[in-house]
């Protein structure tokens, strides 16, 4: 009986034995496929980022390119434009530019910066006089032109009413956008940072910016017969000063009516006609 027992004890312990190594090498070859499959990866992911880097170095190379063609482009397309102008419209630009601010000459540096000093100027003087000069300011950028008008110019403090002595400029500001069917116009109006008195029929800055530039909006429409389907009333309220609100000068500057004109700029060129 025991001579059995021994014997199947041995039996059972060699057979557990043999699963254990079959188990040992089963897992020993899955390691070393796995260690091959990392391997082959591992060159693949190499493979692939050495061609990720060929590729952007190419398309570095093609966008160094097309930046280059598109520069000497637009040169060539300055240059086009500069042909295209008649010789009168030319000499008309001569002559204006002659009359600019030489501070303000020195900072065009291409034929557009040119143009649009020359429509600026000549933009000014259209609408407005020796006494209203130093209260507007023309700029042109691309085919926007804004004029910031001065509130002591168009209004009484903390009042919404247009002065009458901004007839004049409305007047002149409105044959510029009866001239041009496309035109479109926006209207800003612009306070100070000020807190409105209290008890006033005005809520408050945003309330006055946008009364302000109704007022305008109303009066080009009523009396000098602007199509209401150009215009725009914006009011920006206290929020997009031109400079800080730290003093009287400061808030005065900040008190303004901006008009955003958007004109065909091919047909506003009778601009540059001096008048």
């Amino acid at each position: 009986m025991k001579k059995i027992l021994l014997v199947t004890v041995l039996s059972a312990a060699t057979l557990t034995s043999c699963v254990s190594k079959k188990k040992y090498v089963a897992l020993e070859s899955e390691l070393s496929n796995t260690q091959s499959n990392l391997q082959r990866t591992t060159m693949e992911k190499e493979e692939a980022e050495a061609k990720l880097d060929a590729i952007e170095a190419r398309v570095a190379d093609y966008n160094a390119k097309i930046n280059s063609l598109k520069e000497s482009n637009d040169e060539k397309m300055e240059m086009n434009d500069l042909t295209a102008m008649s010789n009168n419209t030319k000499k008309q630009m001569r002559a204006t530019l002659a009359k600019v601010d030489k501070s303000e000459l020195s900072k065009a540096t291409t034929l557009e910066d040119s143009i649009n000093l020359a429509v600026s100027y000549n933009l000014k003087q259209s609408i407005t006089d020796d006494s209203e000069s130093d209260d507007v300011q023309i700029t042109v950028d691309k085919t926007v032109v804004m004029i910031n008008v001065s509130d002591k110019l168009l209004f009484k403090s903390g009042s919404y009413r247009l002065n009458n002595k901004a007839n004049n400029l409305m007047q002149k500001l409105a044959e510029v956008i009866n001239s041009e069917p496309s035109m479109e116009v926006m209207v800003e109006g612009h306070t100070d940072s000020q807190t409105l008195v209290p008890g006033s029929h005005i809520q408050d800055n945003w309330d006055l910016s946008v009364r302000r530039a109704t007022s305008i909006v109303r009066l080009l429409q009523d009396k000098y017969k602007v199509d209401p389907a150009k215009l725009i009333a914006a009011g920006r309220s206290s929020y997009v000063p031109l400079v800080e609100n730290t003093n009287k000068d400061n808030m005065a500057k900040n008190r303004r009516t901006r008009i955003v004109i958007i004109p065909n700029l091919d047909k506003f060129f009778a601009l540059m006609e001096s008048k």
